[in-house]
């Protein structure tokens, strides 16, 4: 018996997590010879008429690939939950990286003699990847929708998104009206650019194998430094998987949607 209701339970949840999916419909952008893979949740009842936020939420490493599915792995319930979705009626697109390629501009092998943070040399000096560029042409397009509040779009990844997640917040530093930063890191030399402009909630597990917290605690103190609003969140004894903690917090989505570019 016990088994039994297990495996209803299992059912049940596969069965919620594929309807939740689904709501997210299939698009891709295309420039050029390129395309970038994304699904899309629209707001709530959605009316024509009205203007709505967007957030753009970045995937980890794990879940590139072509197939248009596996970057709803972790996040996408969040924002397609039911209770959500009704108090926060909202845009939200979630871009699928490919495998060949990363969110940011990092070295994840540094070389002898260079200075690294974390494992990570982040080579801010380059030129925008090419699924990151897609990722911002697509978002620029987007936001040229007469439904979107383009005072109340929103960037947030984890892992590897987080890293993109930073990067973006330099790249576009009057674009975005928040930016919610997961496991990930950035470049501390580009602070500045964005500092005071929009901000930051920052999360991390201090037991992180991946990407370790220092990259995160280094990112905030030195935004404190420049003078931004920002908020961190460390969790004790909580390895790479700090986004479960991050989607968990009570207030997260509150403190997104109430941010609004001045």
């Amino acid at each position: 018996m016990r088994v039994l209701c297990s495996i209803i339970t299992l059912l049940i949840v596969m069965n919620a997590t594929a309807q939740e999916s689904s709501l997210y419909k299939k698009e891709f952008f295309r420039k050029g010879k390129d395309t970038l893979y994304y699904r899309i949740l629209y707001p709530y009842k959605y009316d024509v008429s009205k203007k709505y936020p967007v957030i753009l939420f970045l995937h980890g490493a794990g879940e590139r690939g072509s197939d248009n599915e596996k970057q709803l792995v972790h996040g996408a319930k969040l924002f397609a939950d039911s209770a959500n979705r009704t108090k926060f009626p909202a845009f939200v697109i979630i871009p699928q990286c490919p495998e060949s390629d990363f969110w940011a501009r990092i070295e994840s092998e540094p070389s002898p003699g260079r200075d690294t943070l974390g494992g990570f040399k982040f080579e801010s000096g380059k030129p925008i990847g090419k699924s990151l560029e897609l990722v911002v042409n697509l978002i620029d397009q987007f936001a040229k929708t007469p439904q979107v509040n383009t005072k109340r779009i929103y960037v947030g990844g984890l892992s590897m998104g987080g890293m993109g997640t930073f990067e973006l917040l330099w790249r576009k530093p009057k674009f975005f009206a928040a930016g919610f930063p997961i496991c990930g890191g950035g470049d501390p030399s580009k602070v500045n650019i964005y500092a005071k402009n929009y901000p930051v909630w920052v999360f991390h597990g201090d037991s992180d194998p991946i990407v370790p917290v220092s990259n995160s605690r280094l990112m905030v103190n030195v935004l404190k430094k420049a003078g931004a609003n920002v908020k961190y969140s460390e969790y004790p004894s909580v390895g790479h998987d700090s986004w479960t903690n991050a989607f968990a917090e009570p207030k997260l989505l509150d403190w997104i949607f109430g941010q609004e570019m001045k």
